[in-house]
């Protein structure tokens, strides 16, 4: 499973209640939004998992929730252009080396900011070839700002060219397919529209439908034949569903045999 949770500490007694109804063996956080220290790994540990985070106050932050031990636990990566962001944590899960990513979300096209984003894809690439054999199993997943193609979008005429749906955003996620890694998402749902992940806070946006699918899970050859199934858990986004506000993405939960 892959949730941005906009913050564990608001979104703790949703996350609990997750666990607990979907007993997920793995679970990639992203937007944590607190530092090591304050994680609620108590909480966290009550419920059967295991944490390695990357935290950081008030910002980003990452963490990967497992019931079995994790293993060979990397923060970080070689080459990233803002290290002070705490935005990737990997672990080993049975065999499997899963990465949580969250990616720099870019704010508009021309902005500084875009441009870093782009330059921190490029680090990460860089880095998983560097670090790991696409012929392995392999995981990554998480919140990419990313919407691969017109299909993850609700309106494609409204936001082609923008941050979230430009072509070197596409292109550089595109060159991760071309390495080996699948969309596992794409890849369960077909030629469809969506299934949309995320929905903005703001002009009702979640019950209108204007969605998008930015919250990925990429899984190697070895990961990809044992798909079995992908859903987008809408419940959880719902503001009437749950204890508390949502967060403004929902959990993706992903399935092998």
């Amino acid at each position: 499973m892959t949730w941005n949770v906009n913050s564990i500490r608001q979104r703790l007694p949703r996350v609990l209640a997750m666990l607990g109804r979907h007993e997920p063996d793995v679970v990639c956080l992203q937007e944590t939004k607190v530092e090591d220290d304050v994680f609620p790994l108590m909480e966290i540990q009550a419920a059967g998992y295991e944490a390695a985070t990357l935290g950081q106050r008030a910002y980003n932050g990452v963490a990967i929730l497992s019931k079995a031990s994790l293993e060979d636990v990397r923060v970080g990566f070689d080459g990233d252009p803002v290290p002070e962001q705490s935005r990737v944590v990997s672990a080993v899960v049975d065999g499997v080396r899963v990465v949580a990513v969250y990616v720099v979300n870019g704010k508009e096209v021309g902005d500084p900011a875009y441009e870093t984003k782009l330059a921190w894809l490029d680090g990460l690439s860089g880095w998983l070839r560097d670090s790991f054999d696409p012929a392995a199993p392999l995981v990554v997943a998480g919140d990419f700002n990313i919407a691969p193609d017109d299909r993850d979008v609700w309106d494609p005429d409204l936001w082609r060219g923008k941050n979230l749906a430009s072509d070197p955003e596409r292109q550089r996620l595109g060159g991760l397919f071309e390495w080996g890694l699948t969309d596992l998402g794409r890849a369960a749902a077909g030629d469809v529209t969506g299934p949309f992940s995320y929905w903005d806070y703001t002009a009702g946006a979640f019950h209108k439908g204007w969605g998008l699918r930015i919250d990925l899970a990429l899984g190697s050859a070895p990961i990809a034949e044992r798909l079995s199934s992908v859903m987008v858990e809408r419940d959880e986004r719902k503001p009437t569903f749950g204890e508390g506000k949502p967060s403004d993405h929902a959990p993706v939960v992903v399935d092998l045999a």
